[in-house]
């Protein structure tokens, strides 16, 4: 019964130990906590700073664009007839011109019509190409694309990112144009001015602007214009031609494998957002592998505050630990007390970075300022999320057991023998 009670006590006596040394050296303990509270602080800030823009970008993407777009074009080349016949030989193709022949999705109308089938999914088609347009001296090389507004609603938000005009109004207009904000601005246009449309296939029609649109993505505010499907068949002289088909799901994350279905199915090349997206992806992946090694090195070069402040108590209090020993202290029970004292130093040092944390996360949240890159916005955005904050605590409380291993393992190694004859 004895033995039961005094093992209970076990834990608790090890924890008021590690407090009285910890205490002992309030300066070091304290300039070690500090350390590990910047750390895990700043651990927050920059994660929050980092991934906030990442998840902004995502977001406008999911949101602005299509979740899939097929296209009128195939991943891999069709196979030469002399290839298909004697794929295994050693063959060589010279003066292999590509065939003639108009672009286009065939049969672009049933598969719409199949599309639409399919439960949670919206499509819409789309005649998009390149085109100058002219207002006075000014020139400016577009994307046009060629839309029916009724359908395009329901996959992009076009309608709602309308800074001027309506989407109907390219029903309402002769020949109605909608313009990005930055090919609005670089062509020195406004609402209800008219301008010339001219195509690669030289068709040239004076259109009106009857709307402008800013989606807050760079690319396609200073590229993409719009315009009724009809009127971009007509001015790329391709009637009744179809060569995208813009498709939107109500599950997102279905995006990818949806899109590997329609290629395998109707052989068009079908890109989902995360693929057109995949080179800046690649970047954030690249970017979020050197945010977080930096930062984690940061903790962990704060925790060698704690492996100091471990090392000279344990230097210091070689006659106490003797003691311990002799009173039936098991290496075991001695570890644990040296290894509790880091973990203090790093549970305290995480909660003050919590804090510390909070407070830089406002603080950017509070500047303000013009940012025009991949996207534009009016200052930082931040992602605040409880995961930086655990993951904050967890890197710097595995730091600091860490580095309150190697003092706590000597400790325990320590002969009482030996110090009782060293005295």
């Amino acid at each position: 019964m004895f033995r039961t009670k005094a093992k209970a006590m076990t834990l608790p006596l090890e924890l008021s130990i590690a407090l009285s040394h910890l205490l002992h050296r309030r300066r070091q303990t304290l300039i070690s906590v500090l350390g590990v509270a910047m750390g895990v602080g700043f651990f927050i800030g920059i994660s929050s700073l980092m991934q906030g823009f990442q998840h902004y970008f995502v977001e406008k993407v999911i949101d602005v664009q299509p979740h899939i777009l097929m296209k009128d074009e195939f991943r891999v080349p069709e196979a030469q007839p002399v290839e298909r016949e004697f794929s295994s030989a050693a063959i060589e193709l010279g003066g292999v011109k590509p065939r003639d022949e108009v672009r286009g999705i065939r049969g672009a109308r049933r598969i719409l019509a199949e599309i639409r089938q399919m439960p949670g999914v919206h499509v819409a088609p789309t005649m998009a190409g390149q085109v100058l347009l002219r207002y006075g001296a000014k020139s400016v090389s577009v994307s046009i694309s060629g839309i029916e507004p009724a359908l395009d609603r329901r996959v992009t938000n076009l309608e709602r990112d309308l800074t001027e005009g309506a989407l109907d109004n390219l029903y309402t207009a002769g020949n109605g144009i909608i313009l990005g904000v930055g090919v609005a601005n670089k062509a020195g246009v406004g609402m209800g001015d008219t301008l010339s449309v001219i195509s690669p296939q030289g068709v040239v029609l004076k259109m009106k602007v009857v709307g402008i649109f800013s989606s807050g993505i760079t690319t396609m505010d200073n590229y993409d214009t719009y315009i009724l499907l009809k009127k971009a068949q007509i001015l790329h002289n391709r009637p009744n031609v179809i060569n995208r088909l813009r498709i939107r799901l109500d599950d997102v994350e279905q995006a990818e494998s949806l899109a590997r279905k329609l290629e395998d199915r109707y052989g068009y090349r079908a890109e989902s957002w995360k693929e057109a997206s995949k080179n800046v992806l690649g970047i954030f992946v690249i970017q979020n592998g050197i945010m977080y090694s930096t930062v984690s090195a940061i903790l962990i070069v704060a925790c060698f505050g704690i492996f100091n402040v471990i090392s000279t108590v344990v230097f210091e209090k070689t006659r106490d630990i003797a003691i311990l020993k002799s009173m039936g202290f098991s290496e075991g029970d001695i570890r644990r007390i040296f290894l509790i004292e880091g973990l203090l130093a790093g549970l305290v040092g995480s909660v003050l970075g919590w804090l510390l944390g909070w407070g830089i996360v406002e603080l950017l949240a509070s500047i303000r300022f013009q940012m025009e890159g991949f996207v534009r916005t009016e200052g930082f955005v931040l992602y605040r999320t409880p995961i930086q904050y655990a993951l904050g605590a967890l890197v710097a409380s595995a730091s600091a057991i860490l580095a309150s291993w190697l003092p706590a393992r000597r400790a325990a190694r320590l002969n009482p023998v030996d110090i009782v004859r060293g005295l």
